[in-house]
């Protein structure tokens, strides 16, 4: 069974700091590129970072380039967002996602993040 479990968000204050994990399984996770996709409260979800299979190239959206980094380890199937200097703005809920047609509707649970003093 293909399955993506995402944890690690939480509340935080603005510029502080949070890590989200994704955990996959049931699919050859080395052989894709995995991206992290946000959706706030009345808006579209968005791609916010994406890493290729190997890991050797990665894109960010510019609302988060130079704050998020997104990185993956394909020995535990686990793809990573680090994500620092966090805004209001990036309170959503966070989903990692199979960057493959055959997985197009492949979503897990996602995690709340929320940026808030």
């Amino acid at each position: 069974q293909v399955q993506l479990v995402e944890s690690g968000g939480g509340l935080v204050q603005p510029g502080g700091s949070l890590r989200l994990t994704c955990a996959a399984s049931g699919f050859t996770f080395s052989s894709y590129t995995m991206g992290w996709h946000r959706q706030a409260p009345g808006k579209e979800r968005e791609l916010v970072a994406s890493i290729i299979y190997s890991g050797g190239r990665t894109d960010y959206a510019d609302s988060v380039m130079g704050r998020f980094t997104i990185s993956r380890d394909n020995s535990k199937n686990t793809v990573y967002l680090q994500m620092n200097s966090l805004k209001p703005e990036d309170t959503a809920v966070y989903y990692c996602h199979v960057e493959a047609l055959r997985y197009r509707n492949l979503w897990g649970q996602g995690t709340q993040v929320t940026v808030s003093s």
